[in-house]
């Protein structure tokens, strides 16, 4: 049992990106398939996963640290609050207006790319494959990058969320 919760915490990531994924599919209203799928995208795998992140760079700095592959540092913490201010504002916003989830979204979207780009480089100059900097937790990332404005687009605004 031990085993099984530090597996799902050590892939918080993974685990609320399949959560989001399945709740869209599973839960029925609102009746568009993209308009639920972007509310649990943005509760689940945004919301939970950088509220976690947070807690994790501001509470647990060198466990954070030591997965990314980096040292701590000073701007962990600004990072950690930075993530727990994304968290708390996209898990606000599954119950919030189609205007609160679209600048969410451009938030979260420009945020996500800078990490990847971040994340890319150090991999590419620092030789830093470490799981955290250069594996699952980016392609996720990178595809929410894509996949959040995606589906504001192709969602209809006149439905509520």
């Amino acid at each position: 049992m031990v085993e099984a919760i530090r597996l799902v915490l050590s892939h918080v990531p993974v685990v609320m990106f399949l959560a989001a994924l399945a709740a869209a599919f599973f839960v029925k209203t609102p009746s568009n398939f993209r308009s639920r799928l972007l509310g649990f995208m943005l509760l689940l795998s945004v919301g939970v996963e950088a509220t976690w992140a947070g807690l994790f760079h501001v509470f647990f700095a060198h466990v954070a640290a030591a997965s990314i592959g980096w040292e701590v540092s000073p701007f962990q913490f600004e990072i950690g609050i930075a993530d727990i201010a994304i968290g708390v504002t996209a898990i606000v916003s599954f119950w919030r207006s189609w205007s609160f989830k679209e600048a969410t979204i451009i938030y979260v979207t420009l945020f996500y790319a800078g990490v990847a780009i971040g994340h890319v480089r150090e991999a590419l100059i620092s030789g830093d494959y470490s799981s955290n900097n250069f594996g699952l937790l980016l392609l996720i990332t990178v595809i929410k990058v894509f996949l959040l404005p995606a589906l504001y687009f192709m969602a209809p605004k006149d439905e509520p969320t």
